[in-house]
């Protein structure tokens, strides 16, 4: 069984190492540290290996300059193959994406055996420090190089960084926050709470008890189901936690209507301030044919184009998307525009609700702008995006 371990400052996800420990002796443990990479080289990856039962302990340090998973998933065979340890944990450091790296690590290259045929995998945990996080989640201004499903490293905000690792796992596990106010910790946990719903959080009051963890020492069969590259789908169902804990909100804004880019941009100085996380995928106009992926974290938005929406008679796009994909498309298809649909969830402190939905509503398109049809609406203004190519089938 492969268990999983990060965490946003190497004192928390240290701390989670030591209650996963406890709650299995024996599990031997593969500490990764990934650095450089930039401009089109590959990282130097450091590996720690420690750990395992009394009658085969292990103590090995290696690197080498190469594909992180590439390198990671050699290291895991070879563990598999000589072990005796049937529990294995994966610590990952803080500028690796959870998600994208193991889906690319989960991959089976050709000619090699697949990762599944030695591990189930169990579920991730994270150690997070709060006041890191919530000083994270307003960093902007400067960027994270983080490693997930190509070798060399995308920079990303530290603010995007750290909304990730969270959304990415299925155990957190809370510092005491020394030195923080009881208020602060528990609005730090109810933030937690709305970017990842799913999750279980687990405060750490610095006791050596062990037992919550004692579910990441089992595999969990939903983790993997389907394939993790399934989780990377630009068109996915966000999960949304509802009810407002310590003034922390979740707001999920849907529409059927394709928007304007223009009214759009004019609407984000009301829709954004207060929003601390937001994600989803939206229909742009001037677009039609292109899936347009929305993320944000702290106050900077980024749009990117996401590949294509889904169409009748497209059977190799339909064979590529996922299950999940699949499912929604059916669900929410449309006899003339298809799966195309807006979905955003927003996440913040005192959030107007009724103010977001309306100033959103207000940016798709009217009525008569809808029956001008797409040759029309690739003509209008984009300051977001820019012009596309004329596509008015797409």
């Amino acid at each position: 069984m492969l268990g999983l371990v990060s965490g946003n400052t190497p004192e928390s996800r240290g701390r989670v190492l030591d209650l996963l420990r406890l709650a299995s002796p024996d599990a031997l443990v593969l500490s990764v540290s990934v650095h450089g990479g930039g401009a089109g080289r590959y990282p130097f990856v450091q590996r720690l290996v420690a750990g395992g039962d009394e009658q085969q302990p292990a103590s090995l340090s290696q690197a080498a300059t190469g594909d992180p998973a590439v390198i990671i998933r050699q290291d895991l065979d070879t563990i598999a193959r000589t072990a005796t340890s049937p529990h294995v944990v994966l610590a990952l450091p803080d500028n690796v994406d959870a998600v994208s790296f193991l889906a690319e690590l989960w991959r089976t290259p050709l000619g090699r055996t697949p990762l599944s045929d030695h591990y189930d995998l169990a579920p991730l945990a994270a150690g997070v420090d709060p006041g890191r996080l919530l000083s994270d989640l307003r960093c902007v201004h400067r960027s994270a190089h983080v490693f997930g499903d190509r070798p060399q490293a995308v920079p990303l905000t530290v603010a995007e960084a750290a909304a990730r690792l969270v959304e990415a796992a299925h155990m957190m596990v809370v510092r005491d926050g020394r030195g923080e106010d009881g208020s602060r910790l528990e609005g730090s946990r109810a933030l937690l709470a709305h970017l990842n719903p799913s999750a279980e959080i687990l405060l750490d009051a610095g006791d050596r008890d062990s037992a919550p963890l004692t579910t990441l020492t089992r595999s969990d069969s939903t983790w993997a189901a389907g394939g993790l590259a399934d989780r990377l789908d630009p068109v996915a169902s966000v999960v949304r936690r509802r009810g407002i804990d310590h003034g922390v909100a979740s707001v999920l804004w849907r529409s059927r209507r394709p928007l304007h880019p223009e009214r759009l941009a004019e609407s984000l100085p009301q829709v954004m301030p207060a929003v601390v996380r937001s994600r989803g995928h939206v229909w742009m106009a001037t677009h039609p044919g292109t899936v347009i992926s929305w993320r944000s974290a702290g106050r900077h938005l980024e749009l990117r184009e996401a590949g294509r929406w889904l169409e009748d008679g497209d059977t190799e796009g339909w064979r590529a998307a996922s299950p999940q994909r699949r499912t929604l498309a059916s669900w929410y298809w449309d006899d003339y525009y298809g799966e195309r649909r807006n979905e955003i969830l927003l996440t913040g402190a005192e959030l107007d609700e009724d103010r977001l939905r309306a100033a959103l509503d207000a940016a798709v398109l009217d009525d008569r702008e809808l029956a001008l049809g797409a040759e029309h609406w690739a003509c209008l203004p984009d300051p977001l995006l820019g012009a596309a190519a004329q596509d008015p089938e797409g």
